[in-house]
């Protein structure tokens, strides 16, 4: 039984969508204060070389795991995380451009004039400031690019690589990618210093299954923390957006308890046999997905997903960007509640669309989104648009099965078939998808 949705939110079927950790403290020091180190349990799974009889669930590489595994991956793969330190641009409101006098030394709370107002365009006055942020990386190839999070190198103006032996080199931004938060960056350094690491292959993780990461948290270099996925299928807010401003999800976002902290973004992802299977990225914090600088490690990561990587970094080398298949609606996942109002069956399965985007590949293929409104629960639902639950054979129960077919498996200028529902009624209809805008 599905459930019912207490808040029916727009979402944004265009692609990708951003997300990110914490990218790293603006502090020029590696050395965190006293406020910041942390320290305990991760919750992680005791796989040492203590226990006499380790479980059949723990051998998931077909070998006992014990703690020599994780020295020995620790050991081949640390040469290939970098420590990534950004300058960027910022903005600082600027007190002598203020319409009113602020005395820091005065004990009044309420100093300002209030019949002055700022004016219209104060905002244009702010003063830009360098601000600096730090991440991590790994290296993608003997050609000298390193994959890291958009977000650690977005308005950067200058980006320092330190690799695992303290030399540096200075770095210059190949392609970013804002939709699923992935970004290439490039040294010129001699080959012989780089450790290219291997990519596995995301769609065989198992929830359980044993995980490291490597990275930078709060600037400690050559950090390493374990744990397990804890979940799969996950989606999380990207950095691109809509024409109507709603962010686009990255799909297939791997959930993990690996302590994930800021300066962790843009690490590696790792499972046992020292394969990448993801670019580790955003961490929730108080019931919140957070990114950039925020506080530590609540027990929930989010990963970006090794299959993504594939599929978008050989673009960005290539191009510097990369284009996504746009369908062109908004939409909710088909829940009982709306398919009863809509008279189909409750255990219809499918993607109600609420919003035709216009100009949109949907829109010119004549897709319908939803006019009417109905009550559930107290809450006021939208109802009567099309119902995709096909898209190429491919069975679609979900908004999240819908973006992940359009991103993992269509492309620009592609013409797909959708199965939908109108008025009770099953037809089908060929859409055009063009580049998300």
């Amino acid at each position: 039984m599905k459930k019912t949705p207490i808040l029916l939110t727009l979402l944004a079927l265009l692609g990708l969508m951003l997300a990110a950790c914490g990218s790293a403290t603006p502090s020029d020091t590696a050395v965190p204060n006293e406020s910041t180190t942390t320290d305990g349990d991760s919750g992680i799974v005791n796989t040492s070389a203590q226990s006499s009889v380790p479980t059949q669930d723990v051998d998931v590489t077909d070998e006992i795991v014990t703690t020599q595994t994780y020295i020995d991956l620790y050991n081949r793969l640390n040469n290939s995380v970098v420590n990534i330190q950004v300058v960027g641009e910022g903005s600082s409101l600027n007190l002598d451009l203020l319409p009113f006098e602020i005395d820091p030394d005065s004990e009044d709370p309420d100093q300002e004039d209030p019949d002055l107002e700022l004016p219209d365009d104060f905002h244009q006055e702010l003063e830009t400031i360098p601000v600096q942020s730090q991440g991590s990386g790994f290296v993608y190839d003997k050609e000298g690019h390193i994959i890291t999070n958009n977000h650690v190198v977005a308005n950067a103006t200058r980006i320092t690589v330190i690799f695992s032996d303290d030399s540096e080199a200075e770095a210059e931004i190949v392609g970013t990618d804002p939709g699923s938060d992935l970004a290439v960056i490039k040294v010129d350094v001699d080959p012989d210093r780089l450790q290219p690491v291997t990519i596995g292959d995301s769609d065989s993780l198992q929830v359980g299954q044993l995980v490291a990461a490597i990275g930078n948290p709060f600037g400690l270099s050559g950090s390493m923390t374990t744990g397990v996925i804890s979940g799969l299928g996950r989606t999380l807010p990207g950095g691109a957006t809509s024409p109507s401003g709603v962010a686009f999800n990255i799909p297939d976002i791997i959930q993990t308890d690996t302590a994930i902290n800021p300066g962790n973004s843009g690490g590696p992802l790792l499972n046992l046999s020292g394969e990448v299977i993801g670019v580790n990225t955003a961490i929730q914090v108080n019931g919140a997905t957070t990114f950039g600088t925020t506080p530590s490690f609540g027990g929930i990561s989010y990963v970006v997903p090794s299959n993504i990587l594939t599929q978008v970094v050989p673009q960005l080398i290539e191009n510097g960007e990369i284009t996504y298949p746009w369908l062109g609606i908004s939409g909710t996942t088909l829940t009982d509640d709306l398919a009863q109002a809509m008279d189909l069956p409750v255990e219809q399965n499918g993607v109600l669309i609420y919003e035709v985007i216009e100009d949109g590949p949907a829109a010119e293929a004549g897709l319908q989104g939803s006019e009417e409104q109905t009550t559930i629960d107290g809450f006021t639902a939208l109802v009567g648009g099309d119902v995709i639950t096909k898209m190429n054979d491919e069975v679609i129960n979900n908004f999240d099965d819908l973006l992940t077919y359009i991103v993992r498996q269509t492309s620009v200028g592609q013409t797909v078939t959708l199965e939908i529902i109108r008025d009770g009624e099953t037809q089908t209809v060929e859409v055009t998808l063009l580049a998300r805008p």
